[in-house]
């Protein structure tokens, strides 16, 4: 469970929903590190749904990220190659905190499936369109695991 100074509780279904498995469509070269950020909920614990502009907000101002992938220089000294003596920082499908405002952002649209019931209460299938940001960071942004 998050929740935020306002004491707004913002629950997830599970990994999947805040980190859905979208593929980048790119693989990192050299020292850089390939990172997912988490999805903005659609709705509060208590059903209110988030506007679009505050989720888009939300969307490009959080910090947590999982990693996808590592270029191949990736926590190596760039000229010889060798590992970096404490090792990688990161591994894909670590948990990362990363800088706000670093990086290479791009999104990849995926389609979001739930089913609603209606008055009789039968389920009928809803598809959303959403969008998965991923960001390209130098290995030496990292900021933490």
């Amino acid at each position: 469970m998050l929740t935020s100074p306002n004491k707004i509780e913002f629950l997830y279904d599970g990994l999947a929903e805040a980190f859905p498995k979208v593929d980048p469509g790119l693989q990192p070269f050299g020292s850089l590190v390939l990172v997912q950020v988490r999805q903005p909920k659609r709705k509060t614990a208590g059903g209110i749904i988030i506007a679009d502009d505050t989720r888009a907000t939300e969307h490009y101002r959080t910090q947590g990220a999982k990693v996808v992938s590592l270029g191949p220089l990736a926590f190596h000294t760039r000229d010889t190659m060798v590992p970096w003596p404490e090792g990688n920082w990161c591994h894909p499908g670590d948990f990362v905190r990363v800088p706000v405002y670093h990086g290479e952002r791009f999104s990849v649209p995926f389609e979001v499936v739930s089913y609603e019931e209606d008055e009789k209460g039968r389920k009928h299938k809803k598809t959303d369109k959403e969008e998965c940001v991923f960001v390209l960071f130098k290995d030496l942004v990292i900021l933490g695991k």
